[in-house]
């Protein structure tokens, strides 16, 4: 088992007895599914249903204080913080940056040898195997009790990509991107049965009329990794972007049925002139509507 710290991930505490109406009211995932020892996946968009911040949650144990703890991008922590207080209202809740004390510690490939607090299953894919929240000067300790060698973050970078995960400011722009077009629907990010959050609206819409066009895609890079950023051609029409890439695997946000037809008329995609391909063809195919009766 490997473990790594990862030095871009901070910490959001959300507390109070109104902690969970709060919270329910705002974001994609479903607070009343959660329990101490177990994580969701979700996000607070825009009023128009773009992703500000997404976020991995869990329940703080009652014996620690309760609550909930938010692991989120570090550079966003403070931003997360205050727009919470700014939807704060008269509820009875209380919201804290904690990524100064508390950051996040990976774990993947194999089994937790011990179970530490704060300690959940990455709700996105199986293989991302666990987060477990602790200050970093314990990221030593606290890998050797689980039984995982501490490697580099780099390592774990690799394997996300690896999984065709999806990482903010990388393979997608915060405030740019629909939760579909990253693959939230497909990694249980959104709950389209609880009840209303902000951008439900449009985020059902896309579910219901199957408008999504623009997803997240693992491609496989012949040769060097292009710029994070560079566009993806086919011949020489755009159909996308190159997000992060490791190892010969990569991350892209593509116009799925630009890179269908591609596909179709037999046309190499290229980014920065260096030739990739789809790692699953297949997700570009926009099921066909059933008639209704």
């Amino acid at each position: 088992m490997k473990s790594a710290f990862l030095p871009d991930r901070g910490v959001v505490k959300v507390a109070g007895e109104d902690a969970r109406n709060f919270l329910n009211g705002l974001v994609t995932t479903d607070l009343d599914r959660l329990k101490p020892g177990l994580g969701r996946f979700g996000a607070l968009l825009t009023p128009q249903g773009k992703i500000i911040v997404d976020f991995l949650i869990t329940e703080v144990p009652a014996g620690h204080g309760g609550g909930f703890l938010i692991d989120c991008p570090k550079a966003l922590a403070e931003g997360l913080a205050t727009k919470l207080k700014f939807y704060k209202l008269r509820a009875k809740v209380t919201v804290e940056n904690l990524s100064d004390d508390l950051g996040v510690l990976a774990a993947w490939d194999g089994a937790l040898a011990a179970q530490p607090d704060l300690a959940f299953a990455d709700p996105r894919h199986d293989g991302l195997g666990y987060r477990i929240l602790i200050p970093e000067d314990l990221k030593q300790k606290l890998s050797d009790l689980i039984g995982a060698e501490l490697v580099d973050a780099a390592a774990y970078e690799a394997h996300r990509i690896a999984l065709g995960v999806p990482r903010g400011g990388l393979d997608f722009m915060y405030s740019d991107a629909f939760p579909h077009e990253t693959n939230m629907d497909r990694f249980a990010g959104v709950d389209f049965d609880k009840g209303c959050y902000v951008g439900q609206e449009v985020v059902s819409r896309m579910q219901h009329r199957g408008t999504a066009r623009t997803r997240s895609v693992k491609v496989l890079l012949d040769g060097p990794s292009p710029e994070i950023g560079a566009a993806i051609l086919a011949g020489d029409k755009p159909v996308g972007t190159i997000g992060s890439s490791a190892d010969g695997k990569g991350i892209a946000l593509v116009r799925i049925d630009r890179v269908a037809d591609a596909l179709d008329a037999g046309q190499p995609l290229t980014a920065g002139g260096l030739a990739l391909t789809l790692a699953e063809p297949e997700v570009v195919r926009i099921p066909a509507k059933q008639p209704t009766a």
